[in-house]
């Protein structure tokens, strides 16, 4: 059992956080998804991201998603493992401090790390990518390449591991990002 650490914020992407929220507690680890400003119990909005062949995304109102840990006092180390979804969320979260200092511990402790969507603008805010390829929405792709990474070509469905870094492009690539990200932690899931 692996202590997970998940940040978001409203209009986070609806499946990039309900699906691996409840897919890795089903599996047997703790999940604690926390906001900056909001606490235990409280809510966030989501919003659910489409692909029905315009130039980008659609988006559409998604369910209510309820915080089961508080964000103030959140210590890094007592986690083995973080999440960073999509959705719009990580625009404004890269701006807090103490969200970059958080993934910036996960990264120099060498802990897994799945982000998927929009979630690798914070790990680019964070200074944490220089020299690491890393998958994510296309649009997200010159906030890799400006500190450093590299995005790597991924289909939409498929997933991208780079050490500890777990990443893919958007929620159709679920079952493989979610794959790869059990591998990284070591958990073992017998048919």
């Amino acid at each position: 059992m692996k202590r997970i650490l998940m940040l978001v914020g409203d209009f986070v992407e609806d499946y990039e956080v309900m699906v691996p929220f409840q897919a890795l507690q089903m599996v047997g680890h703790v999940v604690h998804a926390v906001c900056p400003g909001k606490r235990a119990g409280d809510r966030v909005r989501t919003a659910v991201h489409d692909f029905e062949g315009d130039q980008t995304y659609s988006e559409k109102p998604g369910h209510n998603f309820a915080l089961n840990a508080t964000f103030e006092g959140t210590d890094a180390s007592h986690y083995d493992a973080l999440v960073v979804p999509g959705g719009r969320a990580p625009e404004y979260l890269r701006l807090n401090a103490a969200v970059l200092d958080i993934v910036r511990h996960f990264f120099a402790a060498n802990k897994p790390v799945a982000a998927i969507c929009h979630g690798p603008q914070i790990l680019a805010a964070a200074g944490v990518l220089k020299g690491r390829a890393c998958s994510a929405y296309p649009a997200v792709g010159p906030d890799i390449g400006v500190c450093g990474g590299t995005l790597p070509d991924v289909p939409i469905d498929g997933a991208h591991t780079d050490g500890n870094l777990v990443t893919a492009p958007a929620w159709p690539a679920h079952p493989a990002w979610l794959r790869a990200f059990l591998t990284v932690l070591g958990t073992k899931i017998e048919a």
